[in-house]
């Protein structure tokens, strides 16, 4: 077996960066969520595109990649604006009643699978330039990729459950909303991935906003 050096980079760097952002928001979910299927959710959206990356190579490109980035666009919209509402009650209910745990919303998982299928569907348009040139190279890449985030997760995932049930909403909101920004973006130019930056703390800023607004008397 001949390794290309400049494939294996090339897919190691672009798996890890898009599954980054997808296990940003699987950390998101975990913690609000407390439950580990966050991750399998995320996952399951990754397994369902990579797979048949390294099985059929070129045919992934031939999926209609807008259609896919506004599908994406529209259930994190919906479920970013679902959760804000919930946040805003977290924050009303600790001022009148109490802080009371609440069972996380099943929908919001849903979403998880959906941001691992669109950030690895992200990474398949490049990888099928790459397969060709090295299989072995690119297959070792995306295996280095992966393995990079997934243990990179694992050793933060003790740190943002440290965060407030509420505040933890306002921030997967917030992750949300700026995903769904920045794929309704694509659909009409190419964006660089660090807008997701700023986008995120406009929708956190807005979000916390909404949620701490002064409660009625």
């Amino acid at each position: 077996m001949t390794l290309d050096a400049g494939v294996l980079l090339a897919a190691t760097g672009i798996v890890t960066l898009e599954m980054a952002e997808a296990a940003a928001v699987g950390l998101a979910l975990y913690a609000e969520s407390g439950s580990a299927a966050a991750f399998l959710y995320v996952a399951l959206g990754v397994t369902v595109v990579l797979a048949p990356t390294l099985l059929v190579g070129g045919a992934i490109a031939l999926l209609p990649v807008v259609y896919i980035r506004l599908l994406g666009g529209v259930l994190l919209l919906y479920f970013g604006l679902r959760l804000a509402r919930s946040a805003r009650r977290s924050v009303v209910r600790s001022k009148t009643t109490g802080f009371k745990q609440e069972t996380f919303e099943k929908g919001i998982m849903y979403t998880g699978f959906s941001v691992g299928a669109v950030e690895a569907f992200e990474a398949s348009i490049v990888l099928v330039g790459l397969l060709p040139a090295s299989y072995d190279s690119a297959g070792i890449g995306i295996g280095a990729g992966v393995a990079i985030v997934v243990v990179a997760t694992y050793i933060l995932r003790t740190q943002v459950r440290k965060v407030k049930q509420a505040n933890m909403k306002v921030a997967v909101s917030g992750l949300l909303l700026a995903f769904s920004a920045f794929w309704f973006g694509e659909t009409v130019s190419e964006l660089n991935d660090l807008l997701l930056i700023p986008l995120f703390l406009a929708f956190f800023a807005s979000v916390y906003l909404y949620s701490n607004r002064k409660v009625a008397a």
